[in-house]
């Protein structure tokens, strides 16, 4: 089985599922085990775990528990996948790299009949989704760090490290790699209310790597931009639908718009998992409402009036024109997006793309249908709307979308 012994925040072995407790930063560094299903869907509901790429890991955990324990119990493991299936696509139904994962350990499980064969196969299907994803973020960060080559102040909102990922990091991962390169000077950290993800753990995750960063309130973004103290944003995405418009943590679509009033360029980073495209567009993206107590007490100190009420939705959509590039693990995607994404997804580009696997991730599959499932594969080469970077210019490239 698979074990991480490098401080990634996900650890999976012998079938159990341990994870760095994310509600608990950075004060308190806490390992939980799951060894249920009910135990995973807790920890993706809570936001124990959070993240759309680390969720989906956690999904594939929890339906390789589920047929462990078909296989234990002597129950037929394919009741039991169907059922997990059910109770993990309930937990958080925008980020689509959880349904993916779903999707993944039901298609690995399709020919088999033995409890124990299925139970191998998903087993080592979450063995292979850690090893690739950060194989995934890597490549991300490679390529969105050359969308820049001088240094650079740098706004991001919302944790996009390892934390969010199991790996690497996607837009955290590529500001990692551009700060080893002498590209960035300053990261400012929105706070990314309610649940501080800025604050907590992108402020966390930077010390630890070095990295300078400030924490920004999130009304004071578009203030620093006027003040040309912001060079260009990066951020990560829950769901990217069809056409490109890109759903993420509430509070982004502000960003962007003040990012593209004041002419500073907006990258959003993700990898192709977490490309929906049988979602046409945004419109189609189902936006999670959260428990309004998040928003009107921290802790357990109520800040707003008793009968108060609010809206707590967690996630917004920022459309597609005002996002200057997409970095994924594959390339960088320019406009027009629907061309580009549907160009990722032809079966020339899937079989490509698999001819230049060095055999990384096997376990993982890297083909096939369904949302995101061309997309597991090394980096896609060159076109003319999934580019490598190149920017020899020493400038921060403005916003041209």
């Amino acid at each position: 089985m698979h074990e991480r012994d490098d401080g990634r925040p996900i650890q999976w072995r012998y079938g159990k599922l341990r994870l760095l407790d994310q509600t608990l930063l950075p004060h308190q560094e806490r390992w939980v085990s799951c060894s249920s299903v009910a135990e995973v869907a807790e920890a993706i509901r809570s936001m124990r775990v959070r993240g759309a790429p680390a969720i989906g890991l956690a999904a594939a955990a929890g339906m390789a528990i589920a047929t462990r324990q078909a296989l234990e119990r002597g129950d037929d493991p394919r009741a039991e996948l169907e059922a997990a299936a059910i109770t993990l696509r309930a937990t958080r139904p925008t980020a689509v790299n959880l349904h993916w994962a779903v999707e993944q350990s039901i298609r690995a499980a399709q020919g088999l009949t033995q409890a124990r064969e299925i139970t191998g196969r998903l087993e080592g299907l979450v063995s292979g989704l850690i090893d690739q994803q950060d194989v995934q973020d890597r490549a991300m960060a490679e390529f969105g760090a050359g969308l820049w080559s001088r240094p650079a102040r740098v706004l991001t909102h919302c944790n996009t490290g390892a934390l969010a990922t199991g790996g690497y990091g996607t837009a955290l991962g590529v500001i990692r790699t551009a700060h080893a390169r002498g590209n960035v000077t300053l990261v400012y950290a929105d706070e990314s209310r309610p649940r501080l993800q800025g604050a907590r753990l992108t402020a966390w995750e930077m010390s630890r790597y070095g990295i300078p960063y400030r924490i920004l309130p999130d009304s004071a973004a578009s203030a620093l931009m006027a003040r040309g103290l912001v060079d260009l944003v990066i951020v990560g995405a829950d769901r990217i639908a069809a056409n490109g418009d890109v759903a993420n943590k509430i509070g982004t679509y502000q960003v962007a718009i003040a990012a593209s009033y004041h002419d500073v360029p907006f990258y959003v980073a993700a990898p192709c998992s977490t490309i929906d495209p049988a979602t046409p567009s945004g419109a189609g993206i189902p936006i999670e409402e959260r428990d309004q107590e998040e928003v009107l007490q921290v802790g357990n100190e109520r800040l707003a009036p008793g009968a108060a009420e609010c809206v707590n939705l967690a996630f917004d959509v920022t459309p597609a024109r005002l996002i200057t590039a997409i970095v994924t693990d594959r390339g960088v995607l320019r406009p027009p997006y629907d061309v580009a994404i549907a160009r990722l997804f032809t079966p020339e580009v899937r079989q490509g793309s698999a001819e230049r696997s060095s055999g990384a991730a096997s376990s993982a599959p890297t083909s096939g249908s369904g949302r995101g499932a061309a997309c597991c594969t090394p980096p896609l080469a060159v076109s003319s709307v999934i580019e490598a970077p190149t920017n020899n210019s020493g400038a921060v490239p403005r916003n041209d979308g």
